[in-house]
């Protein structure tokens, strides 16, 4: 068995951009042009900046996952707030393991699937629009929640949570479907947080203040 494996086909672009960017991309770049054009050059500066920046945020690289069958990767580029075992969760029946991933703006947005499954819900919540890094943003704030279920009757959820300049949740799978660990499944845009609610029994691998990627990095252990 191979040490890794690519959930997705590699892209053939040299900088791949995720799809929802492209409308942002087109309008930034046609208001350069016109800026360009009326030969307003400090404006036309400051929107091909902006230009330039929007294709960053809205980069999707390509990505390979460990191949395990007990990893459970990180959905979300960014860092770590918590892990923690919580006694309730509106997400999650009983007690459960916690982990909080706060994506700023120059993070990769494009999220992923954790583990191999089947997906049995998803529930969106509208809500508010306050910091994605305090903790009332996983209940206060607009969200999408996906409910996971592995082969051998584990339960999973992991939390799309908007932020305070985000204002777009983007979830491109259903109730009812398959998916692989590491599959892009969606994106927050413009800075976000995504939490994780797995068994209490399972084994955190990161710890606060801790770096991950996106279906690279290993996020816990099923135990």
């Amino acid at each position: 068995m191979n040490d890794y494996s690519r959930p997705d086909p590699p892209s053939q672009k040299a900088f791949p951009i995720a799809r929802p960017g492209y409308p942002f991309l087109f309008a930034a770049a046609f208001v350069t042009a016109i800026l360009a054009l009326l030969e307003l050059t400090v404006a036309a500066l400051i929107a091909l900046c902006a230009t330039f920046f929007i294709a960053y945020f809205f980069r999707d690289p390509d990505r390979v996952t460990p191949d395990s069958d007990r990893c459970i990767v990180s959905p979300a580029d960014g860092r770590v707030l918590k892990t923690v075992v919580v006694d309730s969760s509106p997400y999650f029946e009983g007690p459960c393991l916690m982990v909080s991933i706060f994506m700023s703006v120059f993070n990769v947005h494009v999220n992923r699937v954790p583990f191999d499954g089947r997906i049995t819900a998803i529930d969106y919540y509208p809500g508010k629009f306050i910091a994605a890094n305090r903790d009332k943003s996983s209940t206060d704030n607009e969200r999408n929640a996906v409910y996971l279920e592995t082969a051998t009757g584990v339960k999973m959820t992991f939390v799309q949570v908007a932020g305070l300049v985000a204002r777009r949740i983007i979830c491109n799978i259903q109730s009812g479907d398959n998916v692989q660990r590491g599959q892009r499944f969606g994106m927050i845009c413009f800075g976000s947080r995504v939490d994780v609610y797995l068994p209490p029994d399972t084994k955190p691998k990161v710890s606060a203040g801790q770096s991950v990627k996106a279906g690279a990095s290993v996020l816990c252990e099923l135990p």
